[in-house]
């Protein structure tokens, strides 16, 4: 889906212009890039949580030459889906309840056997 799509679906499931629903996602992008950049951990409940991980350096080769390179350490964005955002993109299948089965009486039951004597 990409953000015209994005603003496409807001727009049906609001009663929002476009113009309205476009400036919404953007200043939540913005948002959220923003309070990443700063390094601030941003939860949404029921949706997610956007955190910086810093990256160390690395070794690594050059695809092209097989040459070693090194790898610079880096801040980069990373995303944690929820939990209710898990369950609603991987649901459970509903289990059937079983039927109670009858209590057993005590007549049924094999007891002890009683000796003669």
């Amino acid at each position: 889906m990409t953000k015209g799509e994005l603003v496409e679906a807001v727009m049906k499931s609001t009663e929002m212009s476009r113009d309205e629903v476009g400036k919404s996602v953007e200043a939540i992008t913005s948002a959220i890039i923003n309070a990443v950049r700063n390094r601030d951990k941003l939860t949404v409940v029921g949706f997610g949580t956007f955190v910086a991980s810093e990256r160390k350096k690395r070794e690594g080769k050059n695809p092209r030459t097989g040459e070693p390179i090194t790898i610079p350490a880096a801040r980069v964005p990373k995303f944690s889906a929820g939990k209710a955002f898990k369950d609603r993109v991987n649901p459970k299948p509903e289990v059937k309840a079983e039927k109670p089965k009858p209590a057993e009486s005590k007549k049924d039951k094999p007891g002890p056997k009683k000796k003669k004597g």
